[in-house]
């Protein structure tokens, strides 16, 4: 709901002035999380923290106006990148701070980083020019939302590409989880989360993939990397579940998803420069719907048939995805 509804007005308001507010409200959110001594309270300030997470998809259109075509899967890939290492950190980091000092800790530490985020980020970034948009009322700027879907289908493709992309990693890990914790099986969440260590490996891949994006075009990319995540969803069938063999198709996967990621953005970043926050809004909107639905899918083909329930559901997915990639290569 955040996304669609504030989104938006990146493409209305200066961005140097909106990330400001935006992270204001995060850290306000997060602090009321820390103190809140009734769990309504808390629940309330979450729902705000999740709605005011705005500024990882507002930078993305506002780096694509500030480089030259030719270089924007690299900055695309960069700016991912960095959303991985904080996910990896926040994770190790958040589980021994809980450890050692208390759950409230973890909250209180990162409001004083968002603090920080929002002194760092108005003296990076540049003031935008006057906005193209800046006299649209607010109402009419979110109903152009439906013009911009029908005369820009292939941001609604590349949403949809990551929508199910990202729904087979929900859908792995979720898989994961539940098959190597079952009794049978009696591996610890702690298991589970050395595997997910793994994902920094993309530290490394991401920039360099998105730098040879640039070099091939984003359509031919994204089916290459569509392929190899075909390739890594096929594994799991053949190692059935066991634990250290699940680390080729887990690198396999680690390596081509957030490629996919960069390869829709550059496809939906290359429309008018006033556009594409916009255009972003579309593309992030499908990819959570999407995903969110998958997420339930993930559990439900567990439930149905276990391990290859799991695997199954990936694979289907993985298809799709190959399929929809090479059609919008050829179209």
């Amino acid at each position: 709901m955040g996304i669609a509804l504030l989104l938006p007005l990146g493409d209305r308001v200066s961005n140097r002035r909106l990330v400001p507010l935006f992270v204001a409200a995060q850290t306000l959110a997060l602090l009321t999380m820390a103190f809140a001594a009734d769990y309504r309270v808390f629940v309330a300030a979450s729902t705000a923290l999740g709605f005011f997470t705005i500024t990882p998809y507002l930078l993305p259109a506002y780096v694509s106006r500030r480089v030259a075509g030719e270089r924007l899967g690299h900055a695309t890939a960069i700016l991912t990148t960095g959303v991985i290492a904080g996910v990896l950190l926040s994770r190790t980091g958040s589980g021994a701070i809980a450890e050692y000092f208390g759950w409230r800790t973890v909250y209180l530490i990162a409001g004083g980083l968002m603090c920080l985020a929002s002194v760092a980020l108005p003296l990076l970034m540049e003031d935008d020019p006057p906005p193209t948009q800046g006299q649209t009322p607010y109402l009419r700027l979110l109903a152009l939302l439906w013009g911009l879907a029908r005369a820009h289908p292939a941001v609604l493709v590349s949403g949809a590409i990551q929508s199910l992309s990202f729904g087979i990693f929900l859908c792995v890990w979720l898989g994961i989880g539940l098959h190597l914790t079952r009794p049978e099986a009696g591996y610890g969440t702690d298991a589970v989360g050395l595997l997910s260590a793994f994902a920094v490996l993309n530290l490394f891949t991401t920039p360099r993939l998105g730098r040879w994006a640039d070099r091939i075009g984003a359509h031919r990319a994204r089916l290459a990397v569509a392929v190899v995540q075909l390739s890594g969803v096929l594994l799991p069938f053949l190692v059935d579940g066991q634990y250290w063999w699940l680390l080729a198709p887990i690198t396999l996967m680690n390596v081509a998803g957030p490629l996919i990621d960069v390869t829709g953005r550059m496809t939906s970043l290359s429309g008018a420069p006033e556009l594409r926050t916009r255009l972003m809004t579309l593309y992030i909107v499908i990819m959570f719907s999407g995903a969110g639905v998958l997420s339930w899918a993930g559990t439900a083909a567990y439930a149905w048939q276990g391990w290859y329930g799991t695997c199954s559901l990936a694979l289907a997915l993985s298809l799709i995805v190959v399929a929809l990639a090479a059609r919008e290569l050829r179209r």
